[in-house]
């Protein structure tokens, strides 16, 4: 045996009998038990926390009605301002620039300057709302900071990564409280498929027992790695232990939606869907024939320059994007796995494709928006819908009896007052698939004019 195997075995036989002590800070920290409290909870809730804001709102009041002037001895209107109304919500960073993710019904009716935002550290400051939507119940806000300062941000789960009965944190201002924790289990995903035009309602929700308030909406639903599953924007008062939160897949997808070069002044068809959150950008959906098809961009590709520039957050690169758009071709850096890419788009306004043309090579017939003398000319509510202007023979729109002068009034239950939202609605069918047309006709019976509704189905082409 050697002399330092020897010497070894000596020290060994030597601790083992206490004869040798450990050095004291060998000992300590060998005896030092890890501390109880510091779950996986605690961690995920120390991760979040800092980007979860308390969101108040202020929203002006008026009194209208009618009252007698004495001196002139006749009624006239008023208008009587009430004190503001205030309410408050929840929400949660997603960009180091001061995006604030939250439900649109928290900041529905504020006023212009009536939005703040209460951060973790205590600093209170003006908050303006950016975009936000009814039908999905998400909303955008942008902190009023310095220009260079930055905020601590949550990032998103992936799509459909929840395990049934998994632990979950509730975050957010319940009843107006502050910073508050709440936690439970997933008890239910969305109960029915996945629908693109209809709003979201119950079944399309994720189910928590976490406990959840007023005041919690528009808070993030988190799991144990601290990552946003949902956000929270309802409870079931008729029961116990009943939240729901939107789910997160469907809450990247309104972001994505709302802040894009379609949804800007401009409206320029640029057709790629980018995922808020990922960096560097991934490509989420190429729609069929647009430009960021023809340009040869592909679902997975990553996107790392616009015009050069790298690009730090999806929301700087959708403003690079509109503004490069703008001005003419847009030269896009991506990778599709190890191979780098470079292609060159040039986005065209939306009218220019989603159009009546559109729809009649979908559906068979064409349309014309309502302007007011066309509604005062047949009668119908400016708003109510679209003209049927012409319908081909022999298509299936004919065969189900449409005629030019009918009001298309809805498409799947989706209101058409928009030619380019209900072209986008008939480009989103396959061929084959069968669409609810919504009509109103108007029919002559002597001197009286009649309306009447009438709901007809027609094949895609």
């Amino acid at each position: 045996m050697s002399r330092h195997a020897w010497r070894a075995l000596a020290l060994g036989a030597l601790a083992t009998c206490g004869w040798l002590a450990p050095a004291p800070g060998i000992a300590a920290q060998a005896s030092a038990p890890a501390d109880i409290r510091r779950d996986a909870t605690v961690d995920a809730v120390e991760k979040v926390m800092p980007s979860v804001v308390n969101i108040g709102t202020k929203t002006r009041q008026e009194r209208r009605g009618l009252r007698w002037d004495w001196f002139r001895e006749n009624w006239e209107l008023f208008t009587q301002q009430l004190p503001p109304q205030e309410s408050a919500g929840s929400g949660v960073i997603i960009d180091e620039e001061g995006y604030i993710l939250t439900n649109a019904h928290v900041v529905d009716g504020a006023d212009k300057d009536g939005i703040w935002a209460r951060l973790s550290d205590g600093r209170i400051l003006q908050a303006e709302l950016v975009t936000g939507a009814r039908k999905s119940d998400v909303a955008l806000l942008k902190l009023r900071a310095r220009p260079s300062e930055k905020f601590q941000t949550a990032r998103f789960a992936a799509d459909n990564d929840t395990l049934l009965g998994e632990t979950v944190i509730a975050l957010g201002n319940p009843f107006g409280l502050g910073g508050s924790v709440s936690r439970g289990i997933l008890s239910s995903r969305p109960r029915r498929p996945e629908t693109d035009d209809e709003p979201l309602r119950l079944p399309d929700w994720l189910q928590t027992d976490a406990a959840i308030n007023p005041g919690n909406s528009g808070g993030p639903l988190i799991n144990l790695r601290g990552e946003i599953i949902g956000i929270n924007n309802a409870v079931f008062r008729a029961g116990q232990g009943i939240g729901f939160a939107i789910p997160v897949k469907r809450v990247v997808e309104a972001v994505s939606d709302l802040i894009a070069p379609e949804t800007t002044n401009k409206q320029l068809w640029f057709g790629a869907r980018l995922r808020p959150g990922s960096q560097p950008l991934r490509v989420e959906e190429v729609q069929a024939e647009s430009p960021a098809a023809k340009a040869g961009l592909q679902v997975g590709d990553l996107l790392l320059r616009v015009n050069g520039q790298a690009q730090r957050s999806f929301f700087a690169a959708t403003i690079a994007l509109t503004e490069a758009g703008e001005k003419g071709d847009v030269t896009l850096a991506a990778q599709r796995g190890s191979e780098p890419r470079t292609v060159t788009v040039r986005m065209v306004p939306l009218r220019s494709h989603f159009n009546s043309a559109l729809v009649q090579k979908k559906l068979g017939f064409g349309v014309e928006e309502l302007t007011p003398t066309l509604a005062e000319s047949l009668g119908y509510n400016p708003k109510a819908g679209l003209v049927i202007r012409q319908v081909e023979t022999g298509s299936a729109a004919d065969r189900a009896g449409l005629k030019p002068g009918m009001l298309l009034r809805a498409v799947d239950g989706v209101p058409t007052t928009d030619i380019v939202e209900t072209a986008k609605l008939a480009n989103a069918r396959k061929a084959g698939d069968r669409v609810r047309l919504d009509l109103l006709i108007q029919q002559q019976r002597g001197t009286v004019l009649f309306t009447t509704a009438r709901a007809v189905e027609v094949a895609v082409r």
